[in-house]
């Protein structure tokens, strides 16, 4: 019950702050309307720049995320032709002949 109270009074409340809030005596209009044409203009400019630098910092922080781990997408491999015939040989996809004629092949 109280809070159906609550709620009927409410919009009453409100509306008597609202009209307190009112300035008194000679009334200008809207104090946001004085300011001249010009934020038609630097309004969506401000909007755009904003925007875009949101954009970039979000770009900035994911590329430091991704060079901090380590991993690199391109570029060279890490790993000599006679490491990955190693790798290749201890996976079991050569057997011991193959792996014998490439690493002479491969000059070791």
């Amino acid at each position: 019950m109280k809070i159906m109270s609550f709620l009927a009074a409410a919009p009453v409340t409100l509306a008597a702050g609202a009209a307190l809030a009112e300035p008194q005596g000679a009334y200008y209009g809207h104090p946001m309307w004085g300011g001249g044409w010009h934020g038609w203009f630097v309004g969506p400019v401000m909007m755009m720049l904003f925007l875009v630098a949101a954009v970039a910092l979000i770009l900035f922080f994911v590329r430091r995320a991704d060079a901090g781990n380590g991993v690199t997408t391109n570029g060279p491999s890490q790993n000599s032709p006679l490491d990955i015939l190693k790798e290749r040989f201890a996976r079991g996809e050569i057997d011991k002949t193959e792996f014998e004629e490439r690493r002479k092949v491969l000059g070791d």
